[in-house]
């Protein structure tokens, strides 16, 4: 499965719970569960005051592991049902001008680490846990590995990130093929907290909220109002199918309706 570990943990937590809470009604083979009995776990959940998002994801993971259930002969056949849809809750998304005054409040190696995340759309852990050899510097090509037992995927960052790449790297020392991209003080390793630390900081200098994982989000909705295709959007980005590509896809749709609401030539014609 070719997704962070963080994404992983939540699989488990959320298939977890869907488990303890089928057996309290008396399910104890997979060959019992039915897609009712998912639906009314999706239901008692938003019931409860969950998130839209919050319950989107565990019907997610549970379909995730109905799935492998079915591809391992646990279960008959597929347990087919919809995607809850998503509420319209904006997750925090930054459009070019609000990058811009982030990336004017950066010093050189936070300059190097917005525009990074912001071009190739990698998740924190994965950018945290580059090396100087993983990026080519020649062609944008960002070679990121996925750990034991799955496939290493590429990213793409373009010539201004690299730029900045560059820059960065004559500030430090340690920038052999093994060092980390992203250095603390003493050329450690940059870490997940220390890359939120930046965010923060970032944040309060701008006065813009705005997250590693934000960067992620603001990396798709600008590829998507650029017109990249969903495919190759959705390998950059290292997602298994279409599905959150298309919720992104929707949100930029709902912009455009947006837009036209309040700017509609015939609308406002007058008379």
């Amino acid at each position: 499965m070719n997704a962070a570990q963080t994404t992983l943990d939540f699989y488990r937590y959320t298939a977890g719970k869907f488990l303890e809470w089928i057996e309290g009604r008396g399910v104890t083979s997979p060959s019992e569960v039915t897609a009712r009995y998912v639906r009314e776990y999706l239901a008692e959940l938003a019931g409860r005051g969950a998130a839209d998002s919050t319950v989107w994801g565990h019907a997610r993971a549970i379909k995730t592991m109905l799935r492998f259930w079915h591809s391992e002969g646990y279960i008959p056949s597929p347990v087919k049902y919809d995607l809850p849809r998503m509420g319209k809750k904006r997750l925090p998304v930054l459009d070019a001008d609000q990058l811009r005054q982030i990336v004017q409040a950066c010093d050189v190696r936070d300059r190097a680490i917005v525009l990074f995340m912001a071009d190739s759309g990698m998740r924190r852990g994965e950018v945290c846990a580059l090396n100087w050899g993983d990026v080519d510097m020649q062609s944008g090509l960002v070679r990121v590995k996925q750990g034991k037992g799955r496939k290493d995927r590429s990213a793409v960052v373009g010539a201004t990130a690299r730029r900045a790449l560059l820059a960065y790297r004559r500030t430090i020392e340690k920038h052999a093929d093994n060092d980390p991209l992203f250095q603390a003080k003493g050329g450690t390793r940059f870490t997940g907290s220390g890359l939120l630390t930046v965010f923060r900081r970032l944040s309060r200098a701008t006065g813009i909220h705005v997250t590693p994982h934000a960067m992620r989000r603001t990396f798709v909705i600008l590829s998507l109002r650029a017109d990249m295709n969903l495919l190759a959007l959705q390998s950059l980005l290292g997602h298994e199918d279409l599905s959150m590509v298309k919720h992104y896809a929707q949100m930029v749709d709902d912009d455009l309706l947006r837009e036209h609401s309040k700017h509609s030539p015939v609308d406002r014609l007058k008379g």
